[in-house]
């Protein structure tokens, strides 16, 4: 499918439109994680709005393709793509993390229209994700599966387990990306434990192949999940480079925001910045 410059400009608006939703999402509820959910928003753009094959009037559809946030952490970035999608009214935005709304710190497949799997407990994602894409084969629907894990997340050895079974059962309905944004809650992943590099000689070891992409190029990203479609015989997985607080100039590449909401000034300078990178 070919993809014009005019397509590319309105998946860049959604995205941005989708980081000022989670940067209101946040500041509204005086928490949450906007450093990890900006440096996914890009990713889950691209799949929502160009690969995914779904559809928000048929949310329940049994052969629609299927997403796994294992980093239910970033569900700010969930919420406000799938609000953008048209699964539910961006005014629900503002209940994100109060009491009795749907919108909790991480996401509730029971609860919030879109989401296909509860999340949060790091590391069971792909798991979960395996199972989806084995249902799929086993019951001949076509429907593909992709899981989103973090570069911190991968530190658990469940990640590892599940990466075991993903090649045994020749899942190739199956992407995995790596959100590598190089930072979790206590810092740089290469100094919080023995580093996870590095990560295509492990994913290839497990069996996978493997894509490299920038995380926030809208272009690159089209073409590697295109390329992801065409393999055959084994699992994939896409390691996006990303970066930490993208699009929020005084966010980006700093760990203090994996787990902080802004003040008010703060909360305005972002916004500003975002309405600015639209113009």
């Amino acid at each position: 499918m070919k993809i014009t410059d005019e397509d590319i400009k309105e998946l860049k608006s959604h995205a941005n439109e989708a980081r000022k939703s989670i940067i209101e999402e946040v500041y509204l509820a005086g928490s949450g994680h906007p450093g990890g959910a900006l440096s996914v928003v890009d990713i889950l753009t691209v799949l929502y709005f160009n690969q995914m094959n779904i559809d928000p009037e048929k949310k329940d559809d049994l052969n629609r393709d299927r997403l796994v946030l294992s980093k239910g952490h970033a569900s700010a970035a969930l919420y406000a793509v799938l609000a953008e999608r048209g699964y539910f009214p961006k005014e629900e935005l503002k209940s994100f993390r109060k009491l009795g709304s749907s919108l909790q710190g991480h996401p509730d497949m029971n609860k919030v229209p879109g989401v296909d799997m509860s999340s949060g407990s790091l590391g069971q994602g792909l798991s979960v994700a395996n199972g989806m894409a084995l249902a799929s084969k086993m019951d001949s629907k076509g429907y593909r599966v992709y899981c989103i894990v973090g570069d911190g997340e991968i530190e658990e050895g469940q990640i590892w387990e599940a990466c075991m079974t993903s090649s045994k059962y020749n899942l190739d309905n199956l992407c995995v990306i790596v959100d590598n944004n190089n930072l979790q809650i206590d810092g740089e992943v290469t100094k919080v434990k023995k580093s996870v590099y590095p990560l295509k000689d492990k994913f290839e070891a497990f069996g996978f192949e493997v894509f490299e992409v920038d995380g926030h190029n809208i272009d690159e990203l089209i073409m590697t999940f295109q390329k992801v479609r065409q393999t055959k015989g084994k699992p994939s997985v896409v390691l996006a480079k990303t970066i930490k607080g993208k699009g929020v100039k005084f966010m980006e590449n700093s760990v203090e925001w994996h787990g902080k909401a802004p003040k008010e000034e703060e909360y305005k300078l972002a916004m500003k910045g975002l309405e600015e990178m639209g113009d």
